[in-house]
This record gives structure tokens, C-alpha cells and sequence, in this order.
């Protein structure tokens, strides 16, 4: 569904490689963490230094595998599909390699990684079907896809992801409103198997990095799906 029907600010829209190769230079500096570091290391059901191979898709600046690497994760590759994120990702030297691709076809070898994670990127996929048939073809058996995603109540809010131009003015990112079934229904398509689902609700710890959303107190924000391959 396109999240185009909810807007209520009016910004101008991008597609997402446009968007995030001019958010690049302030992505991280202006990205609210909240969304996707505390679902992150909230997860349970991974162990993270088990996970010898991992692949990040939508990698951006590198900043979830940053996260990774600290957990303790071994060799991983990144996929994104804006080049300017990805140079800011390999100044990091975190990664085996990285490659500008589709993260719903990218061209790594199949049953290759214990991990797949991909975080903020299913709101910018008009489907969210492909990039779970290839986290499913990416995985060995056992393995992990890790998803941390925007809530789609806040996209149905009208409040779609954007970033500020040099300039100062504001543009929004082609978005797109999957719910929680689309989700699932997918992952059952793609033989996965659920086994862990949280959300992040904005509280007041959630608001010390992002004081301006205190009016989106109690709201929903951001989600964490966890599935395994079982073969």
C-alpha cells in the first residue's frame, strides 16, 4: 500500500536511493537510534556469536553492523542500494565486502550465512515478499533473518521517513505501509519460521535522543521480527 495516501506534511518525494545517497554526509548524526537499537539488543532468540556469516541488507553507513561487529558476529557483507552509504559503510572497515545491489536479488551465493538482517529498509519496498524469498535462498538451514522495521501505524500517521538538504528544507523517501500480516504471511511463504516478534513503544528513555517526538509519546514506533530456517 502506498504510504503516499496517509501524507500529511507535503514534503517533496525521492525514491530511496536518491534520499539516502543525500542523506549520507548526516544520516547518522540525525537518525533516530530508538527506532532500531533497542529492538536490536532486546532480541533473545539469536545467539550472536554464533553467527559465523552474516549478510546486511540495506546496510546504509554500516551503523547496524557496527552494532554487530560489538556483539561479537563474525565476517559480514553488506548490500545497499545508495553508494554514498555505502562509502560511509566501508570507512568503518567492518566488512568483508560490500556492494551496491537489490536487496531483493542480490547476487551472493545461496545457503551461505547463519544471519540476515535488514533494518528501517521494508517501508521503501513496494513488496516485502522478494527480500524475504532471498533472506530464505541466503540462509543455511538454522539460520537466522533478522528484520527491524518502521512501524506502519506511524506511516499511517502521515509521518513518513524524510531528511533536511543542505539548504534546510525537508524531503521525504518513497514509503510504502506493510502491515504485521504481510509480514507474516510472507515469511511463511518463504519457509521461515517465527520465532520472535517485538515493538518499541516511544517512552521516556526512547525521548533523551529524540525530545522533539515527545507529542508521539505511547506510540508505537518501530518492530522486531525474528525467523529461522528450519531447512
Amino acid at each position: 500500500m502506498d504510504a503516499a495516501r496517509f501524507d500529511k506534511r507535503g514534503y517533496p518525494v525521492v525514491d530511496a536511493a536518491t534520499g539516502y545517497d543525500e542523506w549520507a554526509a548526516t544520516y547518522e548524526a540525525t537518525v533516530a537510534t530508538g527506532l532500531d537499537e533497542p529492538l536490536l539488543d532486546g532480541i533473545t532468540s539469536v545467539d550472536w556469536r554464533a553467527m559465523h556469516h552474516v549478510v546486511d541488507l540495506a546496510c546504509g553507513t554500516g551503523r547496524v553492523g557496527a552494532r554487530l561487529a560489538a556483539k561479537g558476529v563474525g565476517a559480514i557483507d553488506g548490500v545497499d542500494i545508495a553508494k554514498e552509504m555505502l562509502a560511509r559503510a566501508e570507512a568503518k572497515k567492518l566488512y568483508r565486502s560490500l556492494r551496491v545491489g537489490d536487496i531483493a536479488a542480490t547476487d551472493l551465493p545461496s545457503g551461505s550465512y547463519d544471519l540476515c538482517i535488514m533494518s528501517l529498509a521494508d517501508e521503501h519496498l513496494a513488496e516485502v515478499a522478494p527480500v524475504y524469498r532471498e533472506a530464505a535462498r541466503l540462509l543455511m538451514p538454522g539460520g537466522c533473518f533478522v528484520l527491524l522495521g518502521y512501524h506502519p501505524f506511524f506511516l499511517m500517521n502521515g509521518l513518513h521517513t524524510h531528511y533536511h538538504r543542505a539548504d534546510g528544507s525537508a524531503v521525504s523517501i518513497s514509503s510504502y505501509v506493510h502491515l504485521h500480516s504481510e509480514h507474516f504471511r510472507a515469511g511463511l511463504m518463504a519457509a521461515l519460521s517465527l520465532v520472535e516478534f517485538n515493538e518499541c513503544v516511544i517512552d521516556e528513555e526512547w525521548l533523551k535522543t529524540k525530545p522533539k517526538w515527545r507529542p508521539y509519546l505511547h506510540w508505537p514506533v518501530s518492530f522486531a521480527v525474528v525467523w529461522r530456517r528450519d531447512a
